[in-house]
């Protein structure tokens, strides 16, 4: 089994080299096996967390739990990119620990830490971030909640508190729930955001002339019931003309394995760290 991980890592990551950076749609065909789901999330589960610090954020109010990753050697006068995790609905709470789901336990593995330094930010949700309903296509879409706005109040307070974020590298990346909310933040605020890494959303297409210019990877699997399959495919029909966004299409995955390949390789934080805001 462990032979079949990482075979599965070295596919992944020729299947990134292959990016082209441009409009492009790709498909991939890994399954994953029961064994090795837990073994790949055993190991982003064992990783110890206390890099990140706790923190609240207060505003009218209301509090927002969240959890922030200084890169290692972190020196106030360089300049570092911020990486926003987004969690899925099972994370909800205010214990400011549930939120810490694998794709945000990757930046805290050895190999990442050393090599892709940046501040990580990863907050909590109450309540649902995203609310879906149905368009008059019949296409779930999805709908921001109050807390959203706030957490887009916390990235303009935390650039002002280190000086040293790089404003034109400032990136989303989520998960079912969490996906949708950056794809939520993207619409809301597209000038501050350098590029979306979108796993299993169901989209927002509220603000698609902005969406055109912006770096976006879509990823999601055919076989997901759950944040169906469609709404990522219309959002990619919907910015055809873009030349910066990828649509990944995990054929034979579904809403819980979808993860399961981005999570022990550099697939994820290479892409990003390309990424720049003009």
């Amino acid at each position: 089994m462990q032979n079949n991980l990482r075979y599965i890592i070295f596919t992944l990551s020729l299947f990134a080299a292959n990016f082209s950076y441009a409009q492009t749609q790709n498909r991939n065909n890994i399954k994953i096996d029961s064994l090795t789901f837990v073994q790949t999330r055993a190991i982003l589960n064992n990783i110890p967390t206390d890099k990140f610090q706790k923190r609240i954020y207060k505003r009218d109010n209301k509090e927002l739990p969240y959890r922030l990753l200084l890169p290692k050697d972190y020196k106030s006068n360089e300049k570092y990119p911020l990486v926003i995790t987004l969690h899925n609905s099972t994370r909800i709470g205010k214990d400011n620990e549930k939120q810490l789901e694998p794709l945000s336990r990757i930046w805290i593995r050895d190999e990442i830490y050393e090599r892709y330094k940046c501040i990580v930010l990863v907050p909590q949700f109450s309540e649902r971030s995203s609310n879906y309903v149905e368009n008059e296509n019949g296409v779930l879409i999805s709908k921001p909640s109050e807390e959203v706005r706030a957490l887009l109040e916390l990235v303009k307070d935390l650039q002002k508190e280190y000086s040293s974020i790089d404003s034109r590298r400032v990136y989303l990346i989520g998960y079912s729930m969490g996906a949708s909310t950056a794809q939520n933040m993207l619409s809301l605020e597209p000038n501050r955001f350098a590029g979306l890494v979108s796993v299993a959303a169901v989209p927002d297409l509220s603000n698609l002339k902005a969406l055109k210019s912006k770096n976006i990877w879509l990823i999601h699997g055919q076989k997901d019931t759950e944040n169906p399959y469609i709404g990522s495919k219309a959002l990619f029909e919907n910015l055809e003309y873009s030349k910066k966004i990828i649509f990944t299409t995990y054929s034979e995955l579904n809403h819980d394995n979808i993860t399961i390949p981005l999570l022990l390789n550099e697939t994820v934080p290479k892409w990003l760290f390309k990424q720049w805001r003009n």
